[in-house]
C-alpha cells in the first residue's frame, strides 16, 4: 500500500510544481488589463498631485513617500509566489504615483524641463530593456515569472511611468491642451492596436509602445479632471477623482476578466 501512496504524492507534487512553471506572475493581456492600467495610470495623476500639491507636501517628500511605498509593493510582489491581482496592481498604482511626482520633481523643481526629462527618462527606459534583454535573453512578459526577470519588469515599468507623465505634461503644454493631448494618446493607441491585429510586428515591441503611451494618457486625462476651468480642466477634487479610479480599479479586478498570462517556455 505504501508504494501507490507515494506514487499519488509524487504526482501530485509534479502536476503544483507544473501549474507553477505554467503561469507567470503578471496578468494576461486582455482589454481588461489595459482598462485598468489606464485607470491607474490616472489615478498615478491624481494621487501624486494630491500629496505634492494638494496636501502642499512638495514633489521631493512625495517621491520619497512614494518611492517607500513602491518598494514594499514590489518587494511583496516579487517575493509572492504566484499572481495575485490586488498585489499587481497596487505595486502598478505605486510605480504610476512615484512616477508622477518624481518627473514633475526633476522637469520643474530641478529645471530640466518637459523635453529634457522625457529625453533623459526615454533613455533609462531603454537602457533597462536592454539590460534586461542582454541579462535573460527575452523582454515579453512571458517571462516573467522568477526575480530576476521580476526586477527588470517593475525598474523598466517605473521608468516608463516617469516617462509617460514627462511626456505627457511637454504635450500638453506645447499647445494640445490637456483634451487634445488626452486625443492624441489614444488615436496614437488605436494605431498600435491596429499594427497588433494587422501586422506582424514583434508583440513584445508593440506592448512596451503601448504600455509606454498609456502613461501620458492617463497623466492627460488625470490632468483634465483637476485641473482648474482656466486651464482647460474639469475642476474636480483630486481627492474625488482618485477615489472614483480607486473604486473603479477594485472593481475591475474582479469583474474584468483577469488570469495570469502563460509563462513562456
Amino acid at each position: 500500500m505504501a508504494g501507490p501512496k507515494q506514487t499519488s504524492e509524487t504526482t501530485g507534487s509534479a502536476a503544483k510544481s507544473d501549474f507553477r512553471e505554467t503561469w507567470g506572475k503578471v496578468p494576461e493581456l486582455t482589454i481588461g488589463f489595459w482598462l485598468l492600467k489606464i485607470a491607474a495610470t490616472t489615478l498615478g495623476e491624481t494621487g501624486g498631485d494630491a500629496v505634492s500639491m494638494s496636501m502642499n507636501l512638495g514633489y521631493l517628500v512625495g517621491t520619497v513617500i512614494f518611492s517607500a511605498i513602491f518598494l514594499f509593493a514590489v518587494t511583496i510582489q516579487i517575493r509572492a509566489k504566484k499572481f495575485n491581482p490586488a498585489i499587481y496592481w497596487i505595486t502598478i498604482v505605486a510605480t504610476t504615483t512615484v512616477g508622477t511626482t518624481l518627473a514633475d520633481f526633476c522637469d520643474r523643481s530641478l529645471g530640466i524641463g518637459y523635453l529634457g526629462g522625457s529625453l533623459i527618462l526615454f533613455t533609462l527606459v531603454m537602457l533597462s530593456l536592454g539590460s534586461w534583454y542582454k541579462t535573460m535573453g527575452s523582454i515579453s512578459v512571458n517571462t516573467v515569472a522568477e526575480p530576476k526577470a521580476e526586477l527588470f519588469y517593475w525598474v523598466t515599468i517605473m521608468f516608463s511611468q516617469t516617462l509617460g507623465t514627462a511626456l505627457g505634461d511637454w504635450v500638453a503644454d506645447s499647445g494640445f491642451g490637456f483634451g487634445g493631448g488626452a486625443l492624441l494618446f489614444l488615436g496614437l493607441l488605436a494605431v498600435v492596436a491596429i499594427l497588433y491585429f494587422w501586422t506582424q510586428i514583434s508583440r513584445t515591441l508593440l506592448f512596451w509602445t503601448a504600455f509606454i503611451l498609456t502613461r501620458p494618457l492617463g497623466a492627460t486625462v488625470g490632468d483634465l479632471f483637476d485641473k482648474p476651468h482656466d486651464q482647460g480642466g474639469l475642476a474636480m477634487s483630486r481627492y474625488t477623482a482618485s477615489a472614483i479610479l480607486i473604486a473603479f480599479i477594485v472593481i475591475g479586478m474582479y469583474v474584468l476578466p483577469h488570469k495570469p498570462a502563460r509563462k513562456a517556455h
